[in-house]
């Protein structure tokens, strides 16, 4: 693990990219373009931290009617909910794969969604903050937070199997605020 401190992601060098199941046999894929967060390092895995704040309205899946549709009532509604949050607290190694569990708010519904993820290494630099890189992946099912519209025709048959992953690539620099 990188040493204790607080690391800021960097929003140039950190993606946030998601696939969704597309009318059965396809996927769309996409990515958020705006976004902040921290990871907070503690000597005790169990008391790492991370917070990530995504701006609902920066989703870009390269087809502009596709995007604003999914801005919408029906989708993440992004006028009232403008923020998607993940919080997570406690990261936990078995088998030499890493977790997290945390809290995923989209449009003001809270879903526990475990995270997978994979140290990549710091990068020490003299004079600048130190760099550590994770690749993180998680699934969910976008009817948990109540994107139902045509649910059906884009996944087939209702399951409890996950019809979206999310795929997260942070660099983060070491930073002296503490997690907001």
């Amino acid at each position: 693990m990188p040493a204790p401190g607080v690391y800021a992601f960097d929003p140039v060098h950190t993606f946030v990219a998601f696939a969704a199941r597309h009318k059965v046999v396809g996927m769309v894929r996409g990515r958020f373009d705006d976004l902040r967060g921290s990871v907070m390092i503690d000597d005790d895995p169990a008391s790492c931290r991370v917070e990530l704040s995504i701006e609902a309205s920066s989703i870009d899946t390269r087809n502009r009617w596709r995007d604003d549709d999914l801005r919408g009532d029906d989708f993440f509604d992004a006028a009232r909910y403008q923020t998607i949050r993940y919080a997570g607290t406690g990261f936990a190694e078995s088998d030499g794969t890493w977790s997290l569990s945390g809290n995923l708010t989209i449009r003001a519904i809270t879903q526990v969604v475990p995270v997978q993820f994979t140290y990549r290494g710091t990068l020490r630099t003299p004079g600048q903050p130190d760099r550590l890189g994770f690749h993180c992946l998680a699934a969910t099912r976008r009817e948990d937070f109540g994107m139902t519209r045509d649910l059906l025709d884009e996944i087939g048959v209702r399951s409890a199997d996950p019809d979206v992953w999310i795929e997260v690539d942070v660099e983060a620099l070491s930073a002296e605020d503490p997690i907001a």
